[in-house]
């Protein structure tokens, strides 16, 4: 018997992956940061790998290092690198490395002596969006530096890279604006004699929508998990996490009954209510008190009530409800349950917070859809 559980479906990734891939002509990188967005990072990869995705995302070298020990042999690029970090270790594990400044890219070539064997990296350019990679005024100056180490064999500059600001709006003008700004990067590494296999601009929502971004690889993240980047579309993607737990107790109290602390709900008639053990420890957000929708006994309620880092609380009126009844929190919706969309819209969020909230050891997560 379970008390909470997190739900994931494999098999809705893989569609969602698969769907991706018949959309465009480049090569897929799907990105697994973040715990694969909270749907575990490790059975995410295998799942976008059955798929036909050819390439993993990740931010982090510890990332990356913990798909190499799961045994995922595929491409994998790394992203958000601080200085000092172990970069020999990336290396010699076969990592790719996004490199957005001469001064890492002095720690990679350093590293690559270290570890006995070249640093494969992909150059960022910063086009707009203002974090990480190299300004138009810097490109150069890493753009030569990077082709001098690649000439001395300490290095493999394998692409040239960059990300959006604003694709989930598709129209919007500084999609074109970014475009140029990394078509002119593209030409100062050529000028440089930098020619990469891989460029690559695409996001998820690019992905769906801008194929003029696609270039030799694209890098949906939100999309593989069956979650539209792009409000008010759904591009046919299946959301592929479950949230759900087993109402605690019930209880009957008077009408005017202050709930949960601070009391900044009251009931405003006698009834039942079903406590449920989930709060935000384990991933619902406190500011979804009194607003976060969750199906109990064939209806949507609202959260009644603050929530506590345990649980939450539900007023269902004079509803047939008792302990251990399925109260879901959101999944795909085809039985009229809440979304992670829904979620998002209710605590003025986006949906990619809602499901990366859910990664807490003490709800398990359920794997549909497992190979071996």
């Amino acid at each position: 018997m379970w008390q909470a559980q997190v739900r994931v479906d494999l098999d809705a990734i893989r569609e969602n992956v698969a769907r991706l891939r018949a959309g465009t002509s480049a090569e897929v990188m799907a990105v697994v940061k973040g715990d694969g967005y909270g749907h575990g990072m490790v059975p995410t990869a295998h799942a976008v790998l059955d798929a036909g995705a050819g390439w993993l995302g990740v931010c982090t070298l510890g990332e990356a290092l913990q798909l190499r020990r799961a045994g995922l042999t595929a491409p994998v690029l790394a992203w958000l690198l601080a200085p000092g970090l172990p970069l020999h270790e990336a290396i010699a594990a076969d990592v790719d490395i996004g490199i957005g400044s001469c001064g890492l890219l002095a720690e990679a070539v350093t590293a690559a002596q270290l570890a006995g064997r070249p640093a494969r990296l992909h150059l960022k350019v910063d086009t707009g969006l203002a974090r990480g990679g190299a300004t138009a005024e810097d490109w150069p100056d890493l753009v030569e530096a990077a082709a001098k180490a690649q000439s001395d064999g300490t290095v493999e500059l394998v692409g040239v890279w960059s990300h959006l600001v604003f694709a989930d709006a598709p129209g919007h003008a500084t999609i074109d604006r970014q475009l140029t700004a990394y078509r002119d990067g593209l030409a100062v590494a050529e000028r440089l004699g930098v020619r990469p296999r891989y460029r690559h601009l695409a996001n998820s929502a690019a992905t769906l929508t801008r194929s003029d971004t696609h270039f030799d690889l694209v890098r949906p993240g939100i999309a593989c998990y069956g979650l539209s980047p792009v409000p008010g579309e759904r591009f046919g993607l299946r959301p592929a996490m479950s949230v759900r737990a087993r109402v605690m107790l019930t209880k009957r109290v008077p009408a005017g009954q202050g709930v949960s602390y601070g009391h900044t709900y009251h009931t405003e008639r006698a009834g039942t209510l079903a406590v449920v053990p989930l709060g935000y420890a384990d991933g619902v957000p406190r500011h979804a008190s009194n607003r976060g929708p969750v199906q109990l006994a064939g209806r949507i309620r609202r959260i009644a009530g603050r929530v506590c880092m345990d649980q939450i609380v539900l007023d269902c009126g004079d509803d047939e409800v008792a302990a251990g009844d399925v109260a879901t929190l959101f999944g795909d919706g085809r039985h009229g349950e809440p979304t992670a969309d829904d979620w998002a819209a209710a605590v003025d969020t986006i949906n990619y917070e809602i499901v990366t909230r859910f990664g807490s050891p003490r709800v398990p997560r359920i794997y549909a859809g497992d190979r071996p």
